[in-house]
């Protein structure tokens, strides 16, 4: 079987089910039904399999994910070696600036955290390790698709588009090209207000060579960003904490 090929429905279905369970938070058979336009009896079989295995739990009619998601993603977070050699220097950043640190990555044309931090001064945005957001949304996303090729760039955005989710998020992409090629020629990134009103992000590339590892950002108030001074500070901090974490990922066992 190829990429190309069609997925086996009953499996996409039973992870539709997850999906909608993750933004929901939680449903009955009928609001899933109604979601995935799927006859009650078919959603309540593929509940009553997903419950044998763990991965949703009946609370009285109503359905919620269950822990054996996190074990899951646990584990292929744990399994990740940027992860453990960013975990001690995300610390290190936390501990320095008091503002909340990520190691991020690409995944499938998505900008993707994979372990976060929080300082004395984080805000509390519900921002999570999975978490997935549209890559050309925020600094963290942008500093990645600026040092990836140009086909690359296109692919993701032929795919996903440029929506926006704030007024402030670009959403041409002459536009984005152009910060693209700032952020290159800075060699980090900054931006405000584009993912989320009032949210500022400072980014650098985690790089070894050519090769893209992922990024590293600071996320703070838009009103702190617009401080020159502590706007240049946290770029200094940010492009540290990328350069140690490329040099330990070379090292590391």
């Amino acid at each position: 079987m190829t990429d190309d090929s069609p997925p086996l429905q009953t499996v996409q279905r039973a992870f539709e089910i997850l999906d909608v369970l993750k933004e929901e938070k939680e449903a009955g058979v009928t609001a899933l039904s109604r979601h995935l336009d799927l006859p009650k009896s078919t959603v309540h079989d593929y509940l009553r399999t997903l419950r044998s295995m763990g991965y949703v739990i009946n609370d009285d009619g109503t359905y919620r994910l269950g822990l054996q998601v996190l074990e899951l993603g646990g584990q292929v977070r744990y399994r990740n070696r940027l992860y453990h050699v960013a975990k001690p220097e995300l610390e290190r950043l936390v501990e320095k600036t008091g503002e909340l640190a990520s190691i991020n990555v690409e995944e499938r044309g998505e900008f993707v955290i994979l372990h976060t931090e929080y300082g004395s001064k984080s805000l509390n945005l519900g921002i999570y390790p999975g978490l997935r957001l549209p890559i050309h949304t925020q600094a963290g996303g942008k500093v990645m698709f600026a040092h990836v090729d140009e086909s690359t760039v296109e692919s993701i955005l032929d795919r996903h588009g440029l929506e926006a989710q704030t007024d402030h998020t670009i959403t041409d992409y002459d536009d984005l090209a152009a910060e693209l090629e700032t952020i290159r020629e800075r060699g980090y990134a900054v931006d405000w207000n584009e993912q989320v009103v009032g949210m500022g992000v400072v980014a650098a590339p985690v790089r070894v060579g050519d090769q893209l590892l992922g990024s590293v950002g600071l996320v703070c108030p838009t009103d702190s960003l617009r401080d020159g001074e502590y706007r240049d500070e946290l770029v200094a901090e940010v492009q540290k904490s990328a350069n140690i974490i490329s040099v330990n990922y070379q090292y590391s066992p």
